[in-house]
């Protein structure tokens, strides 16, 4: 039996208080904004309906769409909407409305408005939920994103991305509360689709007094019209603030900060030789994962071994690399394999304690869900190659909000190993990686890079971000 509040988690329902949707509407207002129709494609209890109707007397009609019975009904029983005839309320699934023909060819300028669910396709899955779009690689990654982390998405996102095609041709407005990451997603993809559009904002609202959320959101505002491609966005940090900064596209990316960025774009390189890895993946750190009692190995299961040290190493997880505790580590980590794809069968002839316990534990191994295991060698793990087991290495976690690089040499004698938040450099003698940690700290790469990272995001630091700084065109101005 589905419970409240997984019903609440699946359908990322947070309503919008009053207060609030008064404010965003009066906003709108403010922006010029006068729609024939307004839509509410997830109209809860009616909040922003109610605003809407108060704030925009010239509006010929205003439909709310709510799927939730419940919320339906206390609509219909409170008769909060009786006073205006403008207004209609459907209990209809958004999944299967045709929002096209509802839209259409009108001519009438159109506004569609409101909070849309904050809750990913993976948290609906973790919870058997069924409130999804049907199935489909609408992002279009390829390989590995397809299939692992980049795969997962806000259902908002997709829900967005629906309008914004939508209402291309139209002179119309989406003006949407969401997580501030997913309006960067959709400005991406109305950038790389080349489609119309008059203006962007965003304005930071407070989610943790609105929502009690920890998380970045946002009023996302687009107004669109039939020739426009304007792809950039201005980003103000309130409704009431009339201070701004602007996001936009150089060099084909998104930049945070375009005025910093332009003093340092010739450091950019898409196809910079640099390479930052990831550290390994194996998605069963109670089996893979130990801590050492003199001789003897404990698992995160709490069992203890005595295992052959060929295939163990010490473990610096992101957080010691973002504390800076990279000389010492009380964690190991048993690395099967040296490169992607590899056989472990010679593990049962150079390690037979070692095989034992993978298969004692192979059930657990088998059961990790990610489908870059399947069709791969027993025990295998992802992240690894030569570059793995070099002595030297220059680290950062990308998880946190700070610019924080780490000089790493080897610890007990062995090659220092990360989990697959930190990224990393590996070279092969500490002379290399101390050039490169210098140049890395130099206060034009730290510019660099924060132009182009946005703090709020889950994980700021990305490797498609570090490997885009062209060390060898730093190093000619900085050395």
């Amino acid at each position: 039996m589905r419970t409240v509040q997984k019903l609440k988690v699946e359908y990322g329902d947070f309503q919008t208080p009053i207060e609030l949707a008064d404010q965003v509407c009066k906003k709108l207002v403010e922006l010029g904004v006068k729609p024939d129709i307004i839509i509410e494609p997830t109209c809860g209890i009616g909040n922003f309906v109610e605003a809407a109707s108060s704030c925009f007397e010239s509006a010929k009609k205003i439909l709310g769409i709510e799927l939730n019975l419940d919320y339906f009904r206390q609509i219909i029983e409170e008769e909060k909407f009786l006073h205006d005839q403008r207004i209609e309320i459907k209990c209809e699934d958004f999944f299967q409305v045709d929002w096209l023909s509802l839209i259409g060819e009108s001519n009438e300028e159109i506004l569609v408005l409101g909070n849309l669910p904050w809750v990913t396709n993976s948290q609906q899955g973790s919870i058997g939920g069924i409130n999804l779009p049907k199935k489909s690689n609408f992002q279009n990654h390829t390989g590995l994103d397809a299939i692992t982390g980049k795969s997962n998405f806000d259902i908002s996102e997709w829900m967005l991305i629906q309008f914004v095609k939508y209402l291309q041709k139209h002179n119309s407005y989406l003006a949407v509360l969401c997580k501030t990451s997913v309006s960067r997603k959709i400005l991406n993809y109305i950038y790389c689709e080349k489609l119309n559009l008059a203006y962007c904002a965003v304005y930071k609202i407070d989610s943790k007094k609105y929502f009690d959320a920890a998380v970045e959101a946002c009023l996302f505002f687009c107004k669109f019209d039939s020739n426009s491609q304007k792809y950039y966005c201005d980003v103000f940090d309130s409704l009431e603030s009339s201070v701004r900064s602007r996001i936009g596209y150089s060099n084909n990316i998104l930049v945070r900060d375009l005025i910093t960025f332009k003093k340092v774009e010739d450091l950019y390189n898409k196809q910079s030789k640099t390479k930052w890895r990831s550290g390994i993946k194996h998605d069963c750190a109670s089996v893979m994962e130990f801590r050492k009692n003199n001789d003897y190995f404990i698992n995160g299961l709490g069992e203890s071994y005595e295992l052959e040290e060929t295939y163990i190493f010490p473990l610096v997880k992101g957080s010691s690399v973002a504390q800076n505790k990279t000389k010492t580590t009380d964690r190991y980590i048993l690395v099967t394999q040296s490169l992607v794809g590899e056989s472990t069968e010679s593990i049962k002839y150079l390690a037979p304690r070692t095989w034992a316990y993978l298969e004692k534990h192979e059930s657990l191994l088998n059961s990790r869900k990610s489908k870059i295991y399947q069709n791969s060698p027993r025990f295998s793990i992802f992240g690894v190659g030569s570059y793995t087991f070099a002595p030297w290495k220059i680290a950062i976690c990308g998880l946190y909000k700070k610019l924080s690089f780490r000089l790493i040499g080897q610890i007990n004698e062995k090659p220092a190993i990360f989990d697959d938040t930190v990224y990393f450099l590996s070279f092969l003698d500490e002379e290399s990686a101390y050039e490169s940690y210098q140049l890395l700290n130099s206060s034009l790469a730290k510019d660099f890079y924060s132009s182009l990272i946005f703090w709020d995001e889950k994980r700021p630091i990305k490797s498609s971000i570090l490997n885009s700084l062209n060390l060898a065109a730093l190093a000619k101005l900085v050395l």
